[in-house]
């Protein structure tokens, strides 16, 4: 019998992209003064512009409790993004 070539190198291409994105990943650091500012979002999605920082911020919150049964174990999901995009005019050469 023969075995499917395709799925086990499809098997193989993402056991081999996972190795390399592991490989590529950099150990962070926990600061509090963050952990803290995303404490205080408020639940959905806000974003301002500031033109006299020349940046446009925004930040984005999910906070919901999953329960298994009706009276089941649960886990609660709290996921907080900040971005900031900066343009700046730079002098020609």
């Amino acid at each position: 019998m023969a075995l499917p070539v395709i799925p086990i190198a499809g098997i193989g291409v993402v056991a081999l992209a996972g190795y390399l994105a592991a490989r590529s990943v950099v150990c962070g650091r926990i600061d509090q003064r963050t952990e803290d500012a995303m404490d205080e979002l408020p639940e959905g999605l806000s974003g301002v512009h500031a033109p006299e920082r020349e940046q446009a911020n925004g930040a984005w919150r999910y906070r919901r409790v999953i329960r298994w049964g009706a009276e089941g174990r649960g886990v609660e999901v709290d996921l907080a993004l900040l971005g900031r995009l900066r343009l700046r005019r730079v002098p020609g050469a």
